[in-house]
């Protein structure tokens, strides 16, 4: 099949802009999420939903998408208040609050869809399709949902983008101006519910927590402001939505979420690699630039302390000598201060034959060395 008609094709159109726009709202409303600490409030708020797509199916009286979408707002909204009722009246932390939440919600959800499939309703088939997603049944009518879900959802966040950014990063300060924190962090994980809406067509309840913490654990490694962040977060959610749908439209028989999911995935493992300044492969770097580093700085300093102790700033040290004291081979040390004129090898006197020649504090050196030794004294005297 070629470009042209794979993108014309229905489907495909429907997929990618549905995947599109969960990447967008998910990345944007994941970053808040993120930055409370509440990474597992996604995955809660899914399988919470579980309920609400049979009870929408049922008063529906069918699959019919508005129904079923509200259903899973309503019981994920539920759930998300039962949690912050339960870390704010009782002693639990957030995270049993959220693991209550969770197991209890999706136990009713499984409770109720093994209710509608063994009843005698034949529309009910494929309804156990909201537990990993079915994005080939996306349809226009759903589209024109999530849209105005996500469009909802992004007005939100830009007409309270400053109590949003307020009560993520400081909550005391936020309450000691005046702002009601509890409606406010209510209304965020009102949010998070939307965006787990928009996605259970597209990934389902099981993969929806992924969805919403993805792209920004991404952004978070390349962004130092929030606004970058959440930028960033909603254009890896993009990028992993549409390249996921694309992957799946051309290797038939594979299921768009995962693909989806996976396609995040590595725009994560990407970003925790190589995210200048965050990324592992620079902090192993700077890690074995750190211990060379030290390694110079030691070998320096007993350098000068030899030659102090001897009242000699020319006092002489063989390569065995400096071995034998750092326990180790220190060549590459030497050779490498020498490079920056810290030490010089000399010599040795005629009066000392068969020595090798021996290494010799620079007057660059001894000031170097001191200078060194001066701020390892200042910082432990701190």
């Amino acid at each position: 099949m070629s470009l042209l008609a794979l993108l014309s094709d229905y489907t495909l159109q429907n997929v990618a802009i549905g995947a599109a726009l969960l990447g967008l709202v998910s990345g944007v409303l994941g970053s808040f999420a993120v930055l409370r600490k509440q990474s597992l409030l996604g995955d809660t708020l899914s399988h919470a939903a579980l309920p609400g797509v049979c009870l929408g199916f049922i008063i529906g009286g069918g699959r019919h998408m508005g129904s079923i979408l509200a259903g899973a707002l309503i019981t994920g909204a539920l759930a998300a208040l039962v949690m912050l009722l339960l870390t704010r009246m009782s002693r639990l932390k957030t995270d049993a609050a959220l693991g209550i939440s969770l197991s209890v919600f999706f136990a009713v959800g499984v409770v109720l869809l093994s209710y509608l499939q063994g009843g005698s309703n034949a529309s009910q088939g494929g309804l156990d399709a909201f537990l990993f997603g079915q994005a080939a049944a996306t349809l226009r009518s759903d589209l024109w949902i999530m849209g105005g879900v996500s469009v909802f959802a992004l007005a939100l966040v830009t007409a309270l983008w400053k109590e949003f950014k307020l009560v993520s990063f400081d909550t005391q300060f936020a309450a000691t101006l005046g702002l009601p924190v509890a409606w406010l962090e209510a209304l965020m994980t009102v949010m998070i519910a939307l965006a787990v809406v928009v996605g259970l067509q597209m990934v389902g309840v099981v993969l929806m927590a992924a969805m919403i913490i993805a792209p920004a654990v991404a952004a978070r490694q390349w962004a130092h402001r929030l606004e970058s962040m959440v930028l960033l977060a909603a254009v890896f959610g993009i990028i992993g939505g549409v390249s996921g749908a694309m992957i799946s439209a051309l290797a038939r028989g594979l299921a768009t979420g995962p693909l989806i999911i996976l396609s995040l995935s590595s725009v994560v493992i990407v970003s925790l690699m190589f995210a200048p300044g965050r990324g592992f492969v620079w902090e192993i770097l700077k890690l074995k630039r750190d211990r060379r580093q030290l390694r110079y700085q030691q070998v320096l300093t007993t350098l000068y302390r030899l030659a102090s102790h001897h009242s000699d700033p020319g006092y002489r040290l063989d390569q065995g000598m400096v071995d034998a004291y750092h326990r180790t081979n220190t060549k590459r040390a030497l050779e490498r201060l020498m490079r920056r004129g810290l030490v010089t090898l000399t010599t040795p006197p005629s009066h000392e034959p068969g020595q090798r020649k021996q290494w010799v504090l620079t007057a660059e050196g001894c000031r170097e060395a001191e200078r060194i030794l001066d701020s390892l004294g200042q910082e432990a005297s701190a």
